[in-house]
């Protein structure tokens, strides 16, 4: 970020406060909005659809989690065009506000038994909204924190997206593993449940505030009048190769990230037959490794480029996937194992994929620019991943999906040779 001479290294200090803590909290929030919908759903499947085939009602619940994904292109389109023309810190001020208000609906949704499919449907509603927000909420937040971030200390600040993300997981995984313990199965499915999504409307709202007290990049208010009402759609054209390269460099790391950091612990109860509590648990180890992982490749990065760990990031999860999903049986420690191994490369593309991202494109396009590709990207791969997993594995075909995982992390590395190292670049331009 760069700064003027009336700025004193104390206000310089808490300007990065600020926007750390701002950023962090609402981004944090999202995760966590996704990550309580994937560990709850069994019980959201039993409150909210007929418990007359209690398997549809569970692949119903997750096509819903993937539909939730298809709202994301859209959010991403609408608040990349708020962040590009009225400013990054709108966008995102806005966005967490939309994802709060889906969360307490979902809270506060009858159940099926009450009203019929009413409450499926007003699931599917909620889960639009908050796929409507969290489009725009991760390419405005990831283009915002790039833009106030030092240019040599990039990589590093990018890393807070996925370390204030997996906060957010861990407090939504945490939340589930005592409601486990201090509920009973029949006052979790009753109404336990519902605690965590009320407590991510609250979370958001505290969000709301946090941002509203930020300032804007100066990236985005040295832009000209004229360069911010620029047509979007020929920018986005005349971008198509960025745009592609979003693509490219996200779909291995959106599936892999959602089968190992978000949905394993569901998966292993659900379809592994571990207990869920020591799955939670589990699943708590394996995100702390990753938190720690995050830093490390985030700093290396700013000293060797980005390029190279991007490569070693998909490379290293693309060997070790078989081998960690064979290891993965009955037992709470082969997950924790299998998440920790596996997060540890995860981290590394994660960590600096937002500077990435925002290094491609210039300042007047870059939030669109970002947020469109990138919700399809995630709509199409990531959202799916959790439904095409379960339901391969229902039919005996598991092995196919850790193919397509691997392949999709392979198309990932081709795709790191196609774009310029960016490190230390200009976001003013």
């Amino acid at each position: 970020m760069t700064t003027t001479g009336t700025h004193t290294p104390v206000q310089e200090h808490k300007s990065h406060v600020r926007t750390l803590v701002g950023t962090g909290i609402g981004n944090a929030v999202e995760w966590y909005d996704w990550a309580i919908y994937a560990t709850f759903a069994p019980f959201i499947a039993s409150a909210l659809f007929s418990s007359a085939d209690p398997t549809s009602a569970i692949l119903s619940t997750l096509a819903i989690f993937a539909v939730g994904f298809v709202a994301r292109p859209f959010g991403g389109f609408v608040f990349g065009w708020i962040g590009d023309r009225i400013g990054r810190k709108t966008s995102m001020t806005f966005a967490v506000a939309l994802g709060a208000f889906g969360s307490l609906l979902i809270g506060v949704a009858p159940t099926f038994e009450s009203v019929g499919v009413f409450a499926s449907i007003m699931l599917l509603f909620a889960r639009l909204i908050q796929g409507l927000a969290h489009g725009g909420e991760l390419p405005s937040s990831q283009t915002y924190l790039s833009e106030m971030a030092p240019k040599e200390k990039r990589g590093f600040w990018a890393t807070l997206i996925y370390t204030s993300g997996t906060v957010g997981i861990l407090l939504g995984t945490l939340l589930g593993a005592v409601l486990s313990a201090m509920l009973s199965k029949s006052d979790m499915a009753a109404w336990g449940w519902r605690i965590p999504f009320i407590l991510g409307g609250i979370l958001g709202v505290y969000a709301l505030v946090m941002r509203a007290r930020m300032k804007e990049t100066e990236a985005f208010e040295a832009e000209t009048v004229k360069e911010k009402h620029e047509p979007i759609w020929p920018q986005i054209f005349r971008h198509r190769k960025q745009a592609l390269q979003v693509i490219g460099l996200t779909v291995g790391l959106t599936v892999i990230y959602y089968v190992w950091g978000v949905v394993a612990p569901s998966y292993a109860a659900t379809t592994l037959k571990m207990d869920r509590g020591a799955a939670l648990w589990a699943s708590v180890v394996g995100n702390i490794v990753f938190i720690a992982a995050l830093p490390f490749w985030g700093r290396l990065s700013d000293r060797i480029g980005r390029k190279p760990v991007l490569i070693a990031g998909a490379a290293g999860a693309a060997l070790l996937h078989f081998p960690m999903t064979w290891l993965l049986k009955d037992s709470p420690w082969q997950l924790a194992v299998g998440m920790s191994v596996m997060l540890f490369f995860i981290a590394a593309s994660a960590a600096i994929v937002p500077a990435v991202y925002a290094e491609l494109f210039p300042t007047k396009i870059r939030t669109v620019g970002v947020g469109v590709p990138y919700s399809i990207c995630v709509a199409a791969f990531g959202g799916t991943a959790p439904y095409l997993q379960s339901w391969l594995a229902s039919i005996g075909q598991g092995s196919l999906f850790n193919v397509y995982a691997v392949v999709l992390l392979a198309v990932g590395i081709a795709f790191v040779f196609t774009i310029p190292e960016t490190k230390g670049k200009d976001l003013t331009h």
